[in-house]
């Protein structure tokens, strides 16, 4: 990523049940990484849902307020669910856990080039983003997702 006339946009989907707690977290914790790093003409980043159960709605008063808490600016949004035909459009696909992968695979079909992820392998464990709709701990959704955003920024400036 260091040869500025060579580049190309990023392309990255961050996806969880609702689209209202973890993937808009994670959605704007990375732009703000991004745009930490100077890096912001050099990606796109957003967020759906696995399930149409939020559309709509903005994201949850409590992550807004995590988010406020933490420093991370936010704007108000829609829940929206993943198609089918988005596939081809996102350079990776980052899930907030394994349901949501199945989830994803469920709606686009197979991975052929490796594309859908688990965000916490970017953090060095194959493990899920805490969900703060049960656990109501927005406090440790946000630090798995910060951890998990920092370890896939990592991995992108690296290549």
């Amino acid at each position: 990523m260091n040869n500025k006339g060579s580049e190309r946009t990023i392309r990255i989907l961050f996806v969880c049940h609702g689209n209202i707690c973890r993937s808009p977290m994670a959605e704007f914790i990375m732009k703000h990484l991004v745009k930490q790093a100077g890096l912001s003409e050099q990606f796109t980043i957003s967020s759906a849902a696995t399930t149409t159960e939020e559309l709509g709605n903005d994201i949850y008063p409590n992550a807004k307020a995590e988010l406020k808490r933490r420093g991370i600016p936010f704007e108000k949004r829609r829940a929206r669910q993943i198609r089918s035909d988005e596939y081809e459009k996102w350079d990776l696909i980052i899930a907030m856990d394994r349901e949501n992968l199945a989830g994803i695979e469920h709606i686009v079909g197979n991975d052929p080039k490796k594309k859908v992820r688990l965000l916490m392998s970017f953090a060095g464990e194959e493990k899920s983003v805490s969900d703060p709709w049960y656990t109501r701990n927005f406090a440790k959704a946000y630090d798995d997702i910060r951890c998990g955003c920092e370890g896939l920024l990592r991995s992108l400036v690296q290549r």
